[in-house]
């Protein structure tokens, strides 16, 4: 393996990944790093990835990011979670909501005491027992102390990349303009050596982060990494973005919609919306689809609409040999749960707690690439899910989703809560069990049986315990402002 101390690190690509990168790393190792982030001007970015997830905090939190000035930077508006429509079946719709529903037992969660109560004839709708959701239906939203509503943010994803530039630049990060034209690799250990630009400028590096989105550059074109091909289990293969004027005021959550190909998006930002259509081309063509996004977006278009090709799976190694792959360079699973700035995230922060900084060794390698695999198959299946239970066999989209054959982790784990209400959440999975619950409930899965700890609760003890969470949740939810007037006091120099 490569012995000498990394001190070079060179980031191949700019965007959210390469930027997010970039920030991180110089803000909290710049002082032992010589950071350059390469990019060239001609090359644009994919930039639809503009709606985050809770754990962003975290990583602004790590980096001292003021979120009033990031808010208004980016034009950002919060996010209590994601209202799915015609999902389970044309005309309905559920939330999944980043809160936690109800109060949990030590032996059980808080679905089989509401599985009960239904039982009973005393329980109301699952999301009433949760406030994000509850606020999410009413508009409402506010910054509490302590966390006293989960949340993330819908943000302009081009302008989170701006930001986070001139963060990484402050902290001694340096950008390079130009277009990778070749990949120079050791003859004797198969590593990158360098990137040699159009120009002829040649950049050297010890470790080296593929930031280059789907034609991954590094990881896969020098690299020949291999990449596990998903689209048996995610068939869409296609998006097409385009950009609105806002003509209501921003909602606290994101809308996915589905059609009969696929679905389409809706992201409310301060000054626009951005909308999307995600789809498969066996079942729609190019064509179509933008008819049918340009046909279901409200307000004036602001840009011309873009077609998206992506293919569903993983790099089959995210680190190999002194190139880490971050963004859509590792793989691509779906647009739908906002989760391809946390994977993102994750792979920095990995980077960070493993950083080899006396050289690299395979053992970092290997446990770095074991993790991030872990993760990613885990939201994977979560993924699968929103598309195989599902009562809609109205188009052979969804007639294929519903009848094909899914992994066997994630087959275990529907068996498992239809037949005993249980869920499991495996170690360092992103999604708990609140949000499986609320999406195998929302998608029409309703457990057979309840865990027995329920049955101890006399009628009259049910109806006070599911009476008392509903109750906090409608007095917190009440004492909150409409999110447009929160938004208007958190950045008052906007413009709403």
């Amino acid at each position: 393996m490569q012995s000498q101390p990394i001190k070079r690190v060179v980031i191949a690509g700019g965007g959210t990944a390469g930027w997010m990168c970039a920030a991180s790393l110089a803000k909290l190792m710049g002082k032992h790093l010589d950071i350059q982030l390469v990019e060239s001007d001609a090359i644009g970015t994919v930039g639809v990835g503009e709606a985050t997830i809770p754990p962003l905090l975290t990583l602004h939190k790590l980096l001292g990011i003021n979120e009033q000035e990031f808010m208004a930077a980016t034009q950002a508006t919060f996010k209590l979670g994601i209202e799915f429509e015609n999902w389970k079946s044309v005309g309905e719709k559920y939330i999944h909501s980043f809160g936690t529903t109800g109060q949990d037992h030590w032996a059980a969660g808080f679905q089989h005491f509401w599985l009960k109560g239904q039982q009973m004839g005393l329980a109301k709708e699952y999301g009433v027992y949760c406030a994000e959701l509850l606020a999410a239906q009413q508009n409402k939203f506010a910054v509490l102390p302590n966390m006293g509503l989960n949340y993330a943010f819908h943000l302009d994803a081009t302008q989170y990349a701006k930001f986070l530039r001139s963060m990484a630049e402050q902290h001694g990060a340096k950008r390079v303009e130009g277009k990778i034209d070749q990949i120079d690799l050791c003859h004797q250990s198969g590593f990158i050596k360098s990137l040699t630009l159009a120009s002829g400028r040649v950049i050297e590096g010890d470790l080296f982060i593929d930031c280059t989105g789907f034609r991954a550059l590094l990881i896969e074109e020098a690299l020949h990494t291999g990449y596990d091909d998903w689209t048996h289990w995610l068939p869409c293969d296609r998006a097409i973005a385009v950009q609105t004027a806002s003509v209501e005021a921003p909602r606290p959550y994101t809308r996915s919609i589905a059609h009969a190909a696929g679905w389409q998006w809706r992201i409310p930002l301060q000054h626009r919306t951005g909308n999307g259509l995600v789809y498969c081309s066996r079942y729609l063509s190019d064509d179509a689809a933008k008819q049918l996004l340009l046909e279901n977006v409200e307000g004036d278009v602001l840009t011309e609409p873009r077609v998206i090709n992506f293919r569903t799976g993983q790099r089959r190694s995210h680190w190999n040999k002194n190139c880490i792959a971050l963004g859509l360079s590792s793989g691509f699973i779906e647009l739908l749960e906002s989760t391809s700035i946390h994977l993102i995230q994750r792979g920095i922060v990995r980077l960070l707690q493993m950083f080899p900084s006396t050289g690299i060794v395979q053992a970092d390698i290997d446990e770095f690439n074991a993790q991030t695999q872990h993760e990613v198959v885990n939201i994977r299946d979560f993924i699968i899910l929103h598309y195989h239970v599902t009562q809609r066999e109205d188009s052979p989209f969804w007639r294929y989703c519903k009848n094909m054959p899914i992994p066997d982790s994630l087959s275990h784990r529907l068996e498992l809560f239809k037949e005993t209400g249980k869920v499991f959440k495996v170690p360092n999975e992103l999604f708990g069990e609140n949000s499986w619950v609320q999406v195998m409930l929302g998608q029409g899965l309703v457990p057979q049986q309840h865990h027995p700890v329920a049955d101890l609760m006399s009628e009259k003890e049910m109806e006070h315990f599911l009476s008392q969470i509903e109750q906090q949740n409608v007095r917190k939810v009440n004492q909150l402002p409409s999110h447009q007037d929160f938004l208007q006091h958190y950045c008052p120099a906007q413009n709403f």
